[in-house]
């Protein structure tokens, strides 16, 4: 039996449905990857949805969560915070004073648990907030699903390398799918890239393969396509 690569995967666009929930098809081919490699997901979202992803998908707890702000691999059990969130934060009371919003329901349950950065809807101002972001040195990512203000420090390539690190394995070693321009970057450190055809041009451009199909089918494709090579 053949060899495989560790295998990074992002979440939204790319384990999910377009209804934005998890496709469960992906869940078994996953579990069966994490038996004979590492599995790291990796993604936007704040610390505790990887988490429960992969306890609820059977798979060791490795995970890149905020765009790389946060980093856990479950065999050396310490959880690293990079970013800046006092920044962020400062980023987002300054957008609010300038008459904006985060633009999230009551209860705000997209920042709730966010430790490293703050997350924006895409249906608020963006020009004010890059403008906010870009006096105090942070920067705004778009991944589709929100505006993320963080750290330039942090991004999910340097995720990669401290979940490699703690692995055991190079950067290189990993196979990635994903969807999104935070998802770029770590394609440039990966060996192999994926990028499903629902991904934005940045995402698309700096992958080395673009699946035909989309969102979750994109991913079993692109699985089967990396377990085959």
């Amino acid at each position: 039996m053949a060899e495989l690569p560790p295998l990074a995967v992002d979440i939204d666009g790319t384990l999910t449905r377009p209804d934005k929930s998890i496709d469960p098809r992906v869940l078994d081919p996953l579990r069966e990857w994490a038996d004979r490699a590492p599995v790291v997901v990796a993604t936007g979202k704040a610390f505790p949805y990887p988490v429960g992803l992969c306890e609820f998908g059977g798979i060791p707890t490795n995970v890149i969560a905020e765009n790389g702000g946060i980093v856990y691999v479950e065999v050396d059990g310490e959880v690293v915070y990079d970013g800046d969130p006092e920044g962020a934060n400062a980023v987002a009371e300054a957008y609010r004073a300038a008459g904006h919003e985060l633009g999230w329901p009551p209860g705000d349950m997209v920042n709730r648990w966010r430790e490293t950065e703050v997350a924006v809807a895409r249906e608020q101002p963006l020009g004010p907030l890059e403008r906010i972001a870009s006096n105090r040195g942070m920067d705004v990512v778009d991944t589709g699903y929100a505006y993320h203000v963080k750290s330039p420090a942090v991004n999910k390539a340097t995720g990669i390398r401290t979940a490699a690190e703690r692995l055991g394995v190079a950067p290189e070693a990993f196979a990635m799918i994903g969807d999104s321009a935070n998802d770029a970057e770590a394609f440039e450190v990966v060996g192999t890239a994926y990028a499903v055809a629902n991904a934005d041009e940045t995402a698309r451009a700096a992958a080395d393969v673009v699946t035909e199909a989309s969102f979750a089918d994109g991913t079993l494709a692109a699985i089967d396509a990396i377990r085959d090579a």
